[in-house]
């Protein structure tokens, strides 16, 4: 009498098991580096923003003759006739105050996260 032995393809518990704490290693590793950079160029856009503005303060000074006490308002620097076509938006939700010409425009997640010039 013959016996027909034939194996099954497929994969062990044991093997999906080891293939599923390398991926779990994997991510463990990853995803805090992924986080870490989210915040970094959330911070990077954020200081980007604020030197447009700072920019867009100094030329309105210069042009309406200004002094370093004078607080614009946002009618004066964002528009489409203005110095920036729209108010930019910081990226981690933080609100923009324009300050005195001599004074650098900040974030209110400036103490928070690091948004600042």
């Amino acid at each position: 009498m013959k016996t027909n032995l034939t194996q099954k393809a497929g994969f062990t518990l044991v093997e999906i098991m080891i293939v599923c704490a390398i991926i779990a290693l994997l991510s463990a590793i990853a995803i805090p580096a992924f986080a870490k950079q989210r915040a970094f160029s959330r911070r990077s856009i954020c200081m980007a923003n604020l030197k447009q503005i700072e920019s867009a303060k100094t030329v309105w000074g210069q042009e309406n003759r200004k002094g370093n006490s004078d607080i614009p308002v946002d009618t004066d620097l964002f528009g489409s006739t203005n110095y920036l076509r729209s108010k930019p938006a910081c990226p981690g939700d933080g609100i923009y105050s324009l300050q005195q010409i001599d004074t650098k425009a900040s974030c209110s997640l400036a103490t928070i996260e690091g948004h600042t010039l």
